[in-house]
């Protein structure tokens, strides 16, 4: 789970200055709001912090979960973890918009903080009560009864809860202890940065809590005891979360942005029989910026010029006394367009970036069977590293990289081009894509080395798995590496760019555009698994994925997703020369404001 907990403090940081813009029209409405800074944060870093023990403490084992507890196949398993995965990803964006248009931070976090919960101490009485989980399974058993039908449909009805907890956590807690300060005085702005320094702490600290201490307990311990401690500091977290509640600064939803992207979509489609005249003619679009939009002004583009027809006014649109549409839903300004071909140009750089994530998804899921599979011992000794721990190395070579990266590399880079950030959003990206396809490599060559070995010089059996490689398990920290590398370049430069390229208010929306791309991987690679699983048996070769990897061949897996990121890499150099950055508004191609009477505007294209 590092790298995708990594990716969100990456969003969280984007989003800081968004948050401050987002909440100025609050202030403004609102002159008696009492912020009372500091005094909530003992409240919300502590919900922060016993929230993320408890979320990832449970998340990054559960695959070992499914197959030693549940007696679930390796594919199975793999591919419920990457759907639910997927799934908690993508809820953001359902999450994020009810909490914006209907119910609130506050409330939303509450309720979802407490979903997460009852999600949690669901899964941890699949450990406790044995009528809830499948017979133990002994180690020479070659066969194992799997988990009936009732105890299936109770586990999946704890990953539901999860999911709509993390549905609405995960958009909102960061921009909620940033609604605690008042981002118009001095002092705010520095409470503000300095809480969200004490997030990103908490954040590592609760990685390594989880990863090391408490994946260690469920794998050495006990499950019941190794589940039950997350489930009982997600309840901690509630508690200490609803104990802040008469003082904390609670928001109300003032409608998403989502909205006005969607109104341009129906509209130009409503329009889509008028004709556009040749560029460079004027027509007539109306233009409208509400007095208290935070937004920045945008020039005119001429790409998707399809879309400006949601602009074009005709004689049965209305327009109210103040400038605005009478319907918004009929006629949209020029504003609005443009504001939406800001998310529609990084589309084709999004469904890159749901490839690039392939290589990351493999490395949270495959590479933990190969962990399990290798000679997880440290030294002489016997103490052996949890399979799911292995993912702190990923998480290491990130957290190191980006320091160096922005303090040595981008000074170096900008004396060299010029450019503020050394080298293009864009080409850091692509960067990122290439160590992606060589992580992949290098994990083919590590993987055929491990199965060979453990064909032919075996150091013992991992039960109902097959023989362990005498290979160390320490030889998979360099695909881990270059995963972590990949990820400070593609997903932090991804974020920079959603962050860059929206408009101010649309902003959140960038964050949850990352999530969704990483739901589209966890899907995608859930469809390439399955596909090669089935074709691959029954092949003459054998499967590539069976239970027992030295069987298989997951190495000519693992090239396969270096072909398709070689692939993607290309296709990305062909976006990347066709990608227009937004640009600040400078007067040309003048939008000229509507006045506050029933007229349209004029504007010269």
């Amino acid at each position: 789970m590092g790298a995708e907990e990594a990716g969100r403090t990456t969003i969280e940081t984007m989003e800081k200055e968004s948050t401050e813009n987002n909440e100025k029209h609050v202030t403004d409405s609102d002159p008696k709001i009492n912020y009372r800074g500091w005094k909530a944060m003992p409240f919300i870093i502590g919900n922060e912090t016993f929230e993320k023990l408890g979320a990832i403490g449970t998340l990054a084992n559960l695959l070992v979960y499914l197959t030693t507890v549940f007696n679930l196949k390796n594919i199975t398993a793999t591919n419920i973890i990457n759907i639910f995965s997927g799934s908690t990803n993508f809820a953001t964006l359902i999450g994020a918009f009810l909490s914006d248009t209907y119910f609130g931070r506050y409330k939303t976090i509450g309720f979802c903080t407490f979903t997460s919960f009852l999600g949690l101490l669901v899964i941890q009485l699949t450990a406790v009560f044995k009528n809830l989980h499948p017979p133990h399974c002994a180690k020479e058993s070659k066969t194992c009864r799997g988990p009936t039908a009732g105890q299936m449909t109770f586990l999946l009805a704890g990953f539901g809860l999860l999911l709509v907890g993390a549905a609405g956590v995960r958009p909102c807690n960061l921009a909620f202890g940033a609604d605690q300060f008042n981002p118009k005085t001095d002092s705010g702005k520095k409470g503000i940065n300095s809480f969200f320094n004490w997030y990103f702490f908490t954040f590592t600290f609760a990685q390594m809590v989880s990863l090391t201490l408490i994946v260690y307990v469920q794998s050495n311990v006990s499950w019941a005891i190794g589940l039950g401690i997350p489930a009982a500091l997600m309840f901690i977290s509630c508690i200490v979360y609803f104990m802040g509640a008469k003082i904390y600064v609670k928001v109300k939803p003032s409608g998403s942005p989502i909205t006005s992207i969607v109104q341009v979509l129906v509209v130009a489609t409503k329009k889509r029989s008028l004709k556009l005249p040749a560029e460079h003619q004027t027509i007539s679009l109306f233009n409208y910026v509400p007095p208290k939009s935070i937004n920045s002004r945008l020039p005119y583009t001429f790409q998707f010029r399809l879309l400006d027809k949601a602009a074009i006014v005709t004689p049965q649109d209305k327009i109210n006394p103040d400038g605005s549409a009478g319907n918004p839903w009929n006629l949209c300004s020029i504003q609005q367009v443009e504001e939406a071909k800001c998310v529609v140009r990084v589309l084709p750089i999004w469904l890159s970036a749901i490839l690039y994530h392939l290589v990351i998804v493999q490395n949270h899921t495959l590479l933990v069977f190969q962990a399990l599979q290798s000679d997880r011992r440290v030294g002489h000794s016997n103490f052996k590293i949890p399979g799911a721990s292995y993912n702190v190395f990923l998480m290491l070579s990130m957290t190191l990289w980006l320091p160096i990266y922005d303090r040595i590399l981008v000074p170096f880079l900008r004396r060299l081009t010029g450019k503020e950030g050394g080298i293009t959003l864009l080409q850091r990206m692509g960067t990122g894509i290439f160590l992606s396809a060589l992580c992949m490599l290098v994990a083919a060559v590590v993987e055929e080395h491990r199965r060979n070995l453990a064909l032919t010089n075996p150091i013992g059996v991992q039960p109902r798995k097959g023989d362990i490689s005498s290979m160390s398990g320490l030889w998979l920290i360099p695909q881990l590496a270059l995963a972590g590398l990949a990820e400070s370049f593609t997903a932090v430069g991804q974020v920079e760019l959603y962050y860059k390229q929206f408009p101010e208010n649309m902003r959140s929306i960038g964050g949850s555009l990352f999530y969704c791309g990483m739901a589209g991987s966890s899907y995608l690679s859930t469809l390439l698994i399955t596909i090669v699983h089935n074709s691959s048996s029954k092949s003459a070769s054998g499967n590539w994925l069976p239970e027992d990897l030295n069987k298989g061949r997951l190495d000519l897996f693992y090239y396969m997703i270096a072909a398709l990121e070689i692939m993607n890499l290309g296709y990305f150099i062909l976006c990347s020369q066709w990608f227009k950055y937004k640009e600040n508004y400078t007067g040309s191609l003048e939008l000229k404001q509507v006045p506050k009477q029933s007229e349209t505007s004029t504007v010269a294209v």
